[in-house]
């Protein structure tokens, strides 16, 4: 993904800013605007969603341990933390969230080493479930139930900002980026590993979408409750975070539109649009996680429509249309093979994962008080 971004660096001059500034380039102006920037925008808006219901379902679980018997329903820790996202959304821009995403990482560390812990506890004591790793499910439920993961997968170990990320870096880019990434996906894969397979371990295939909803069962803790607290705290913390820096390509288009160039950042004329224009943003997100409270679909979807697109197909296309290596070289025909590959991986996982939300809205309605 990042090397055509640096070679047409060299070649014309010009550093590109944004993945669609690429597509532009490479695939033609129709290209940037009407498939890259929109599939961007729906990942990153998308992102914001899927964290303001992880933000309001860890509320919920903290709200359980201190009142079993309360009424409260999920939609309405939603819109508490989208209150929350409310205020961080009037964050400046990216180079604001430095030491927020610091911050972040520092959470996400932590709490999935609280989430592994909680787990290997549960899985050694006699307090847990009963293990069942049977697959669930007729032949086609499994077959659609891979696909729906392999979009999950895309989600978490994606990234649709990348090329925006890599605009804020000062030259040489290259050699940082490279560094920065195997940092990233280290992280990745020791934090997401290790809480999928000890959940796994632990409850079978009664693992939630969010683990740490399987360390309360029927109401009854089954780690101590300061854990469990402590614990989605550091969640809530850490989305909040999340969904801050997700905002921000957002919040740029709806200041493209509505901001005037001319006049200054913190003038009156700009800062009344960028408000109103980020509360409603929020409020959109706020009100689509309350409505459809399921956060395993949102990401296979995410994954199926956005990620493997942005991080899987167009990165190969654009490298063989800018460097057109040779058809008779192998570089040409992994690429091509990668592209076409993915590219029926993520229709199939499209209609897996739609397929799974119209199976969801048939057994749960709308604003439903799903647990995790």
């Amino acid at each position: 993904m990042l090397v055509p971004s640096l070679f047409l660096n060299r070649k014309s001059g010009h550093r590109h800013l944004r993945f669609r500034d690429m597509a532009h380039d490479i695939l033609g102006p129709n290209w940037g605007r009407y498939y890259v920037g929109p599939i961007q925008f729906m990942v990153c808006y998308g992102a914001v969603v899927g964290g303001v219901l992880l933000g309001g379902q860890c509320m919920k679980a903290i709200y359980l341990l201190s009142h079993p018997d309360g009424t409260m329903k999920l939609y309405e820790f939603v819109i508490i933390f989208g209150c929350l996202i409310l205020i961080l959304a009037q964050i400046p821009s990216f180079h604001s969230l430095r030491h927020i995403n610091m911050i972040a990482l520092a959470l996400c560390l932590t709490y999935s080493a609280c989430a592994t812990a909680g787990s290997i506890y549960v899985g050694n004591s006699s307090k847990g479930p009963n293990k069942d790793y049977s697959i669930r499910g007729d032949n086609e439920s499994r077959v659609f139930g891979m696909f729906n993961a392999i979009g999950i997968i895309a989600t978490t170990f994606g990234n649709g900002i990348i090329p925006e990320i890599q605009a804020t870096i000062a030259p040489p880019v290259k050699g940082k980026m490279f560094k920065g990434l195997c940092f990233c996906y280290a992280v990745l894969g020791v934090t997401f590993f290790s809480v999928a397979i000890s959940g796994y371990w632990a409850f079978g295939n009664q693992s939630g979408g969010l683990i740490l909803g399987n360390f309360l069962d029927g109401g009854k803790p089954l780690v101590p409750k300061w854990f469990i607290f402590t614990t989605n705290f550091l969640v809530i913390l850490q989305q909040s975070a999340i969904a801050a820096v997700y905002l921000q390509p957002t919040n740029e288009v709806l200041e493209k539109t509505f901001a005037d160039p001319l006049s200054k950042e913190f003038s009156l004329r700009n800062v009344i649009p960028r408000i109103i224009s980020r509360s409603l943003s929020v409020i959109i997100a706020t009100f689509v996680a309350a409505m459809l409270p399921f956060f395993g679909d949102i990401n296979s979807v995410l994954g199926a429509f956005g990620f493997i697109p942005l991080d899987f197909i167009l990165p190969v296309v654009f490298f063989n249309l800018t460097f057109k290596p040779s058809k008779s070289s192998p570089i040409f025909w992994l690429n091509l093979s990668i592209a076409v590959v993915f590219s029926a991986i993520g229709v199939i996982a499209a209609i897996a994962a739609v397929r799974q939300m119209g199976l969801d809205a048939k057994n749960y309605q709308l604003f439903a008080n799903v647990d995790h």
